[in-house]
């Protein structure tokens, strides 16, 4: 495939001024562009692209090949469809042991109804910046019913970066018992010991780097610790076919909605946000994005709110299985953690998740939105071959590890996903190919490159305002 750049358009330059395991949890098995390789044997015909750990990048750079941006006008600023789009989510927040919580906003939109401040928590504490800290969140869970906390970082910008870390799925007995391998409890002694000396110095966190764009912003890491990708708001569930017969707290979504309450009056006024992720966290900061932007525009209109998906592709239901998908509304409540008035979000047959994308790239068409991935994500594959259709006729089982996805189907619907986000101006893409998963926590944050173009270039760009669709 040609080097792919479709057109990009502008916004206005950001104000200056004052994101691990892989998805499924597997045990040895490592993420990154440069870590471990693999080898995808799912088809003879899968192994075009990088193997995940190819850092070599190959196919990316054929000899002759090379890529133009072509840049359209912006938007004329008279509101794309869905720009008065009303978001409606009504759970009173109580907390504790058990809580039941959704957020405070009431009411998005031109409707006429002033919703007040979405978060009015106590600020974090305050800390010298560039060391990280520790901050216990008291009404914050795991899975397991332990506490949660949050780490933060502070700057020297007024400009955040939100980063929600991967992780385990858990929905039936392999995954569940996968994730807890992993890990299903995260503290501060995880934190001190391990992660803030390991993951939170490389890539995207690296701070000595000159060419990290956000080397100088506030950081705020929400680790991940719910099996749910950071959107389930279902304490206390059972999960069908678990060996383990004992509740699991499906509270991710519920959880940042208690760390916003302390993050954003903390940075009120930051004039750019970024909200990332990778895998488990990719999905995460997709789909708390909406009240994120939300909430860092209520007081502040003029406040950038940037998407950056790392390896969590929502891919539609022809390869999403809607009865998958019906799993996860089931097991995470998703009908209250999915914005109400996105309607096309909610199918007959429990799909149309994917339907997100557009959703959030209409009513927030001012804002800059994309996404990283794999033509063949392997881990990604794994986790979406559980809706699959077996020999026997039957999908979304109970049991046993599934095999991945064929990489042609996956990579189909890919594409398919980027052709559809590139409806929306407001959307880029950047696609490689190979098996690999997540990126931005790793070397290949700097060197990954398709056709002679740098990722890190095009997160640049994004952060600018710059959209482009880039493939291979």
């Amino acid at each position: 495939m040609a080097a792919t750049l479709l057109p990009s358009r502008s916004l206005p330059a950001p104000r200056l001024g004052a994101l691990s395991l892989c998805l499924l949890g597997i045990a040895g098995l490592a993420c990154g562009d440069d870590s471990l390789g693999l080898t995808d044997a799912t088809t003879s015909a899968d192994t075009t692209g990088d193997a995940a750990g190819d850092d070599t990048d190959a196919p990316d750079t054929a000899a002759g090949e090379s890529a133009a941006t072509t840049t359209t006008a912006g938007p004329d600023g008279s509101g794309s469809e869905g720009d008065s789009s009303t978001s409606t989510t009504s759970d009173a927040a109580t907390t504790g042991d058990g809580e039941t919580t959704g957020d405070a906003t009431a009411t998005t939109g031109d409707t006429g109804v002033d919703p007040g401040p979405m978060f009015d928590g106590e600020p974090l504490p305050d800390a010298p910046p560039g060391e990280w800290n520790w901050i216990d969140i008291p009404e914050a869970r795991c899975i397991d019913g332990s506490k949660a906390g949050i780490g933060v970082r502070y700057g020297i910008s007024d400009e955040l970066v939100i980063f929600f870390e991967g992780g385990g799925g858990c929905f039936n007995d392999a995954t569940c018992g996968l994730f807890y391998a992993s890990f299903a409890h995260f503290d501060q002694l995880a934190f001190d010991l391990i992660w803030q000396n390991t993951i939170l110095q490389g890539g995207i966190f690296d701070t000595d780097n000159p060419n990290n764009p956000v080397r100088d912003w506030n950081f705020v890491y929400v680790p991940y610790c719910t099996g749910d990708v950071h959107i389930g708001d279902a304490p206390d569930t059972f999960v069908p076919g678990y060996i383990i017969d004992e509740p699991q707290q499906f509270v991710g979504f519920r959880n940042v909605h208690h760390f916003l309450d302390r993050v954003v009056p903390t940075f009120d006024g930051a004039s750019h946000v970024l909200v990332t992720g990778i895998s488990a966290g990719g999905f995460g900061a997709a789909f708390n994005y909406d009240r994120i932007a939300d909430a860092f525009t209520y007081e502040h209109p003029d406040a950038r709110v940037t998407l950056i998906d790392d390896s969590g592709p929502p891919l539609g239901d022809d390869w999403l299985a809607p009865c998958l998908q019906q799993r996860w509304r089931d097991l995470y409540n998703l009908g209250d953690t999915i914005p109400a008035d996105c309607d096309d979000c909610f199918q007959p047959d429990g799909g149309g998740i994917s339907n997100l994308g557009a959703y959030i790239a209409n009513k927030h068409h001012d804002q800059t939105l994309g996404l990283i991935s794999s033509e063949r994500d392997l881990i990604i594959r794994t986790f979406f071959g559980y809706g699959l259709q077996k020999p026997g006729g039957e999908q979304c089982p109970e049991g046993i590890f599934e095999l991945p996805m064929n990489g042609d189907h996956f990579e189909a619907g890919i594409y398919a996903l980027r052709d559809g986000l590139a409806e929306h101006d407001n959307w880029g893409s950047y696609l490689m190919g190979g098996t690999s998963h997540t990126y931005l926590s790793f070397l290949s944050y700097y060197t990954k490159s398709v056709n002679g173009i740098l990722l890190i270039d095009w997160i640049r760009n994004m952060l600018e305002g710059q959209t482009s669709h880039v493939s291979p």
